[in-house]
């Protein structure tokens, strides 16, 4: 087998001339993979100057190691990886500890937005406890509460029911739906 032979203006031909010393190398190395170190920390979504600090810290870390990479010729993967590291270090520093300005208390009292959505979801829990109720509860509640309101003999006419039924019926539906599970929580939560 013979020795590989770098080829003039291959990465490792490159690397080699930068470790000695070789300015124009090293920008030939920054021109070459730059565009591929920002692609890296992009898809990590990076404020501009984290970015900036990975990108740097990458040409930094192939400064220090550069006589133990074996492979020359694939330094862009290298650079690739070496990036996708210090990103993740980066994050993962930063998740530990965000700093705030300020600590603020807590309000006791709920605010007006909390109340509106504490009300959705109890709202949202009574229509999913009426849609339980059979089918004649739904049609008597629904008669009772629309506007105008009829008169018991048009409820009792328009269900065929008797109207001395009606009131009783009304209570133990409206009893159903208070001992609904879900809609009582939902009710204790807004009080």
């Amino acid at each position: 087998m013979q020795p590989h032979i770098a080829r003039p203006g291959a990465p490792a031909c490159i690397i080699d001339a930068a470790a000695r010393g070789d300015e124009s190398s090293w920008q030939q190395l920054v021109d070459r993979y730059s565009n591929l170190l920002w692609a890296v920390v992009r898809a990590h979504r990076l404020t501009g100057s984290d970015a900036a600090d990975v990108v740097q810290t990458s040409w930094l870390r192939l400064i220090e190691h550069l006589p133990e990479i074996r492979n020359r010729d694939c330094i862009g993967a290298w650079l690739a990886t070496t990036a996708r590291r210090e990103c993740l270090r980066l994050l993962r520093r930063t998740a530990r500890c965000e700093p705030m300005e300020e600590i603020g208390v807590v309000d006791e009292e709920p605010s007006d937005v909390d109340a509106a959505l504490l009300r959705g979801e109890r709202d949202a829990a009574l229509w999913r406890a009426f849609k339980r109720l059979p089918q004649r509860d739904q049609a008597l509640l629904r008669l009772l509460t629309s506007e105008p309101a009829p008169s018991y003999d048009e409820v009792a006419a328009a269900l065929g029911m008797p109207v001395g039924s009606i009131g009783p019926t009304r209570g133990r539906a409206l009893a159903r739906l208070g001992r609904d599970r879900e809609l009582v929580t939902a009710a204790e939560k807004l009080n």
